[in-house]
């Protein structure tokens, strides 16, 4: 009888520790920039995560996870020793929070190698997308050519038929120029590469005055692109060239602090704050409410990686190594900010993209409205080349 009484206890023990260990949360660390002029994105991605987990009392589909956050500085070196002593020290095996290219391709081949797992709120360089796609490697808001496809596309449409484009010289600045050249098809005058930390552009500006194009293509994220438009509104060149742009260089950040320098300017976006659909309704409510500010597409694209990794771990019961989370998480089982989304075979958004108009609204203050759509359900151009 006493075998039996201490079998019994032992099997309990058993099952309240697995019990335990089954709730042990899932640690996501997040590295992302969260200082510099382009400190805001980060901030932005971050509190679109913890958004999301906040709303499921410290779940994500279900599970409990726990967060690691912290400030890359916009440095390759730096977010990779973040990386590294989270793999060796914490044992951390899903990863998020990268802004910036340049400190994508410097970072994520270090998770990869480890065994674990990137799902990007922002930075999608080509690099990964094609040949050395990777299955445990997902980017949940764009491929960065991508986005600024759209903006080639609506250039065209507008009947621009000469432009000169400009992008900083780093990986992202790279492919936005590649994407807008693709679908653009007008001559480009010039190509201008500026610095990734600069933010006088005066230089530049009198190069464009010089060249006179029909348009102008930039792409300068962050407090880069605040400072660029402020000086071509002061160059008195807002009322002589039109500009033509992708989200990152004009958002809401963006738009509040340049004001009428904003207004006037042909951009793209696959998301906006006026979307109307149930989701983003609920989530511009609760950024609104929970950070007392507007969120950006940065946020948005938090919000709906945390949704994303919430339907792969949902579909996994939490486990990262089984093939269930790939599964789920391809599956994309959940509906986000942005409306249609579904992954390519690259492990890309396929997703809509629209034109997008700054206004000023009925307090004065400039906001961005959508307008028509300039892509469907567009992919990019690289998914031929992976073989998962």
């Amino acid at each position: 009888m006493r075998l039996k009484s201490i079998a019994l206890a032992g099997a309990a023990l058993l099952s309240f520790t697995a019990a335990a260990s089954a709730q042990q949360p899932i640690k996501i660390g997040i590295v992302t920039t969260l200082s510099t002029p382009g400190g805001y994105l980060g901030e932005d991605a971050r509190d679109g995560i913890l958004l999301a987990i906040s709303e499921e009392g410290g779940k994500l589909g279900g599970v409990p996870v726990q967060t690691l956050v912290e400030d890359d500085k916009l440095k390759p070196g730096d977010a990779k020793q973040i990386v590294d002593k989270w793999i060796e020290n914490d044992k951390v095996k899903l990863f998020t929070g990268i802004i910036f290219s340049n400190v994508a391709v410097a970072v994520v081949p270090s998770i990869l190698e480890s065994g674990g797992i990137f799902v990007s709120p922002n930075a999608g360089p080509s690099n990964f997308s094609g040949k050395a796609c990777n299955k445990n490697y997902y980017v949940a808001s764009w491929q960065n050519d991508n986005l600024h496809e759209s903006a080639g596309a609506l250039a065209k449409k507008l009947g621009y038929k000469k432009m000169v484009l400009l992008a900083p010289n780093y990986q992202a600045g790279k492919d936005a120029i590649t994407g807008f050249r693709r679908m653009y098809g007008g001559e480009v005058i010039e190509e201008i590469y500026t610095g990734l930390d600069q933010t006088d552009f005066s230089a530049e500006m009198a190069r464009i005055r010089a060249a006179k194009p029909d348009a102008v293509f930039q792409f300068h994220p962050g407090g880069q692109g605040i400072a660029f438009l402020k000086q071509w509104q002061q160059a008195g060149l807002k009322d002589q060239i039109p500009m033509v742009v992708a989200s990152p260089s004009l958002e809401q950040r963006i738009a509040a602090a340049a004001g009428d320098a904003a207004i006037g300017i042909a951009a793209t976006a696959h998301w906006n704050t006026d979307f109307k659909n149930a989701e983003n309704e609920a989530f511009v409510k609760g950024f609104r409410a929970k950070y007392n500010r507007e969120p950006t597409v940065y946020a948005s694209q938090g919000y709906d990686t945390a949704k994303l990794i919430g339907a792969a771990l949902k579909a996994s019961g939490g486990k990262l190594e089984d093939d269930a989370f790939r599964a789920g998480m391809m599956k994309a089982d959940v509906k986000l900010t942005r409306g249609p989304f579904k992954f390519n075979t690259n492990q890309h958004p396929i997703q809509d993209w629209y034109e997008i108009k700054a206004v000023k609204g009925s307090d004065g203050k400039v906001v961005l409205e959508t307008g028509a759509k300039v892509l469907e359900q567009h992919g990019d151009a690289y998914a031929k080349d992976c073989k998962i």
